[in-house]
């Protein structure tokens, strides 16, 4: 059975920090796993991914404040995020590509100005 369990998403203030980790099971042979974000009322968008061999691509939105990294081991991905903006407010989805995509069930980041 595939499984992306998130966690660590919360309310927090501007400027702080948060991070996130998303642990995978079920999946055969992950290349992709990575992080998007949905707020109210856009679109899914790409924050940041990572390869098996550790190649990184960030959205410009978080470039230079986060920071994305992976435990091929535990099939595990993690995001670290520094000096949060508003603008960070989303439902973060945790995803993980092998065969096929699959996506977690997301994590509410909330950022109060």
């Amino acid at each position: 059975q595939v499984q992306l369990v998130e966690s660590g998403g919360g309310l927090v203030q501007a400027g702080g920090s948060l991070r996130l980790s998303c642990a995978a099971s079920g999946i055969f042979s992950i290349n992709v796993m990575g992080w998007y974000r949905q707020a109210p009322g856009k679109q899914r968008v790409l924050v940041a991914i990572i390869t098996s061999g550790g190649s990184t691509n960030y959205a410009d939105s978080v470039k230079g404040r986060s920071t994305i990294s992976r435990d091929n081991a535990k099939n595990t991905v993690y995001l670290q995020m520094n000096s949060l903006k508003f603008e960070d407010t989303a439902v973060y989805y945790c995803y993980a590509n092998g065969v096929r995509s699959h996506w977690g069930q997301g994590t509410q980041v909330t950022v109060s100005s």
